[in-house]
């Protein structure tokens, strides 16, 4: 069974990092495009990032210049290093997995909170 486990969230002051990483089990996602969306209250899942994988990258435009994606295929587990956090980046996090003929694979989300 895949599962995809999101860790690295927490409580973090503007202006400050931190590091998501998504692991996933059950097989290997080195083909698919991975990547990272949030959620805010009251708001609209958005893309925040993705990676393909030959290493291509795209950004929202909000976190370009601050966040950083990145994967490790031998540990089949994708990153995502925040930096200059500012409170409208307070969300939960969810790990994606891009499948072409099948529903994506979602991790279960990890809380982010940036306090002014």
């Amino acid at each position: 069974q895949v599962q995809l486990l999101e860790s690295g969230g927490g409580l973090v002051q503007a202006g400050g990092s931190l590091r998501l990483s998504c692991a996933a089990s059950g097989r290997s996602f080195s083909l698919n495009t991975s990547g990272w969306y949030r959620q805010a209250p009251g708001k609209q899942r958005e893309l925040v990032a993705t990676i393909s994988s030959t290493g291509f990258t795209n950004y929202a435009a909000s976190v370009k210049g601050r966040f950083t994606i990145s994967r490790d295929d031998a540990k089949n587990t994708v990153y995502l290093q925040m930096n200059n956090l500012i409170p409208e980046d307070t969300a939960v996090y969810y790990c994606n997995v891009r499948r072409t003929y099948y529903p994506d694979y979602w991790g279960q989300g990890t809380q982010v909170t940036v306090s002014s």
